[in-house]
């Protein structure tokens, strides 16, 4: 079965940068989405950013102008850019692929931002 695999996560300080990356570990067709959610402790999974398959981007407001997704030419991974890092933007990120009417999740990678 093909999974999502993430990679990127880490520590780093309030204003750093991290970038994530999640890629299929076989080969997934008709891809519509691609999106990052993250959940934070005690929290429920929240939406963070979503690129669809023409390339259109958008994100929640909570990381508007901090952060970029995108992917490569061969839409075979996504990337999510993470700038101006705060703290309140410490959790577990994972990505989901929507294709075919069947969604795709990865394991998620943790992110920590230190005040």
């Amino acid at each position: 079965q093909v999974q999502l695999v993430e990679s990127g996560g880490g520590l780093v300080q309030a204003g750093g940068s991290l970038k994530l990356s999640c890629a299929a570990s076989g080969s997934i067709f008709g891809v519509n989405a691609m999106s990052w959610y993250r959940q934070a402790p005690g929290n429920q999974s929240v939406w963070v950013a979503t690129i669809s398959s023409r390339g259109s981007p958008n994100y929640a407001d909570s990381v508007k102008g901090r952060f970029t997704i995108s992917t490569d030419n061969a839409k075979s991974t996504v990337y999510l850019q993470m700038n101006s890092l705060k703290p309140e933007d410490t959790a577990v990120y994972y990505c989901k692929w929507v294709a075919s009417g069947k969604s795709y999740w990865g394991q998620g990678t943790q992110v920590t931002v230190s005040s």
